[in-house]
Order: structure tokens, then C-alpha cells, then sequence
């Protein structure tokens, strides 16, 4: 099975690593500094389970790839609708592509484009549909210096097909994760966890950024967590009226993330490090469906409002 992975930062060279390792075929797509490092010292993988290092194919452009087997898809949302077109004349019949992002991913809609998340439809024009296996990343990694990867917790990725069947594919790349040391459960609810994520995200994600608190600290602050409750309140409401019953509770769902503890969200951690937040994928998306649904947003409206604007004048000049 032949891997390329488009996008190998944080996540993309970590599961670049554990598949290579495995004796996997794989390329990794990078660029700057990050992609000097690797093709220098391979990539780093530093984890409690145990530090590793792996040599997979490293690449500065598309048109040094061959086509793959399986595409992983390793970028952030907002970072797909420039690279989708790349990647299109890469994607052929049998071609997997894995989508990882974060939020309402573009496929998720058949009927519906969500400008928020595909502008113009680009990604959808480029990748297409059939092409596309659903998955969620549950495991948190960061880059502490070029070619280097903190593992910091969690090994499952599920994975899932869009129309809810079961499938040779699916069953083939989640062996191949299992190889490589990962959990890869496959789900026929792939939409519903889907939602269950982005419960979470969409409230604790922009409100972290916007305070600089961790995950346990918003949950245990008398106000902070009445207005991740009303956020989750309004996004489950958008998914009920979408027909999605979510099977955890906002009670759960927040109880959960206490648990995590000091924990810094992804789009505090991407504030911090100067790099662009993914709201429009997690809020705004959100806010959108709410818009065409005719559904009351205020809370999830005025977050996503002070987000927006705390991305544009926190840019690296």
C-alpha cells in the first residue's frame, strides 16, 4: 500500500512515522525549514511510549509524487482549498483520500456547500466524493522543532465511509494503521462522531483562544462554562433539526473535557505559535448551517465574531 501525505506537519509526520516504521511505502509533502529537517534526519518522533525515529520519503513539491494508494490528507481546513487543485491530476479510480481536518469537513453536506468551509467549491471539484474516506484524529502531537514530533496522547484514528457501509478500503487501511501501532476502529456512524467532536470544538476551541485557558480551566469557571454550554446547546440544535441524535450529552461532553485537564485546545496552541486558527471549519461553518436553518446562533455568533477578529490583528506581519 502506497501512502502520500499531503501536509506533514504535527500530524501528517507523525502518522508519516508510524507507518513508515512499519515498513510502510510512504511520502511526506513539506516545505521550509520542516522539510530541510527531514530530508536531513528523517523525522523524530519523541513519545512516553517510547522515542522513535523513521525515514519515509520526503518531498518539496506534488510532481515529485506518484500516485497513491491511499491520500492522507494532513493539512488544516483552511490550508485545503489552495492545495485540493494540486493534488486533483494525483487522485486517480482507486484512489483512497482520508480527510483528517478538523470541524465540518467539505464532503460532509452532498446537497449543501458551506461557503465557510470549500470557497467557490474548489475542494469539491478537485477531490471527488466518491474518492473520500471519512476519519477523525484523536490523538494530540505537536512539532517541537523541525523533523521533531511530540506524541503527547491518545493512538486512535477512527475511520468511517461517508454513505455509513463497510468497506474493503476502509478495512485495509485500518489493518495498516493497527500495524503501525495505531487504534483504527471502524465506524458505521462516522456523520454522528463527527458532530460529537465538533461539539466540543466548536465551544472550547475559539473560547480558549480568546482567553488563553486550558480545557479544565474553562469547565471549572462558573461563567466561562454557562457559555460553552449555551454554544454546544445552539450547535446540538442545528445538528437535531439536521436529523444527527447525538449519543453523548452536553453534561458528558464537558465532563469529558474537564478530565483532559490543563490541556491547550489546538487553536490556542496554533494562536500561540503564530499560525492561522482553523475557525471557519469549526465556527463558522456552524454558524452557517444555523443562518440556513433559520436557527437562533447569538452565542456561537458572537464567539466566532471576536475569534475572527482576534485572527486578523494577532497575524504574524
Amino acid at each position: 500500500m502506497r501512502f502520500l501525505i499531503a501536509g506533514a506537519g504535527a500530524i501528517g509526520a507523525y502518522l508519516g512515522a508510524r507507518l513508515g516504521r512499519a515498513g510502510f511505502d510512504v511520502t511526506l509533502f513539506a516545505r521550509g525549514p520542516h522539510l530541510a529537517a527531514m530530508r536531513e534526519h528523517g523525522v523524530r518522533v519523541l513519545s512516553a511510549g517510547g522515542d522513535f525515529d523513521a525515514r519515509p520519503r520526503i518531498i518539496a513539491t506534488l510532481e515529485e509524487a506518484a500516485a497513491p494508494d491511499v491520500l492522507i490528507l494532513g493539512v488544516k481546513a483552511h490550508a485545503l482549498t489552495s492545495l485540493a487543485p494540486q493534488l486533483a491530476p494525483l487522485i486517480g479510480d482507486t484512489t483512497t483520500v482520508v480527510s483528517t481536518q478538523n470541524g465540518i469537513p467539505w464532503w460532509f453536506f452532498p446537497d449543501i456547500r458551506l461557503e465557510r468551509v470549500d470557497p467557490g467549491g474548489v475542494i469539491a471539484r478537485s477531490i471527488p466524493a466518491a474518492s473520500v474516506l471519512a476519519s477523525i484524529v484523536y490523538f494530540s502531537t505537536e512539532l517541537s522543532e523541525p523533523g521533531v514530533v511530540r506524541h503527547i496522547e491518545g493512538n486512535r484514528i477512527s475511520l468511517g465511509e461517508p454513505d455509513g457501509s463497510r468497506s474493503d478500503r476502509a478495512r485495509r487501511l485500518a489493518e495498516a494503521l493497527i500495524a503501525a501501532g495505531l487504534r483504527a476502529p471502524i465506524t458505521t456512524r462516522i456523520r454522528h462522531e463527527i458532530w460529537v467532536k465538533l461539539l466540543g470544538n466548536l465551544a472550547f476551541n475559539p473560547v480558549s483562544a480568546l482567553t488563553g485557558a486550558t480545557l479544565a480551566a474553562m469547565c471549572r469557571h462558573p461563567e466561562t462554562s454557562a457559555l460553552v454550554r449555551r454554544m454546544m446547546e445552539e450547535a446540538e440544535a442545528v445538528a437535531r433539526k439536521l436529523g444527527f441524535e447525538l449519543p453523548v450529552s452536553i453534561d458528558q461532553r464537558i465532563a469529558g473535557a474537564e478530565k483532559v485537564g490543563e490541556h491547550k485546545t489546538s487553536m490556542l496552541q496554533d494562536l500561540e505559535a503564530g499560525r492561522p486558527m482553523e475557525i471557519e471549519a469549526i465556527v463558522g461553518a456552524v454558524v452557517e448551517l444555523g443562518d440556513k436553518l433559520d436557527l437562533p446562533m447569538d452565542s456561537t455568533r458572537a464567539v466566532y465574531a471576536c475569534a475572527k477578529l482576534l485572527s486578523q490583528t494577532r497575524r504574524p506581519s
